[in-house]
């Protein structure tokens, strides 16, 4: 995304698909995807970073081991995505984010 270009809206559910996004913005867009997240009070979602070679995965577990309001991330059931996608549960907005990550 250039400067010139708007931030894209995202419509907050509990699926996240990460294949219409670049692999740089992946990050960004998983971290305020779950921000929002949890703002809007959901607790568990399921991110969808493919099968692939597992790069794209090993970049989004890696980010939610060091997310603030991250509970657990584990694989999705087969009927889910298998490992094809995560689970991530989230805590409560609002919830002391000071302790140590799981």
């Amino acid at each position: 995304m250039t400067e010139a270009e708007p931030p894209v809206e995202l419509p907050i559910g509990d699926t996240l698909d990460l294949h219409a996004f670049a692999p740089r913005d992946v990050p960004d867009v998983v971290a305020e995807y779950l921000e929002a997240a949890r703002a809007k009070g959901l607790r568990q979602v399921r991110l969808i970073h493919g099968r692939g070679r597992g790069f794209q995965r090993a970049v989004v577990h890696s980010l939610l081991a060091r997310l603030p309001g991250v509970v657990r991330a584990a694989e999705a059931p087969p009927d889910r995505g298998g490992w094809g996608a995560t689970i991530v549960v989230l805590s409560a907005e609002g919830d002391d984010l000071t302790a140590e990550p799981r």
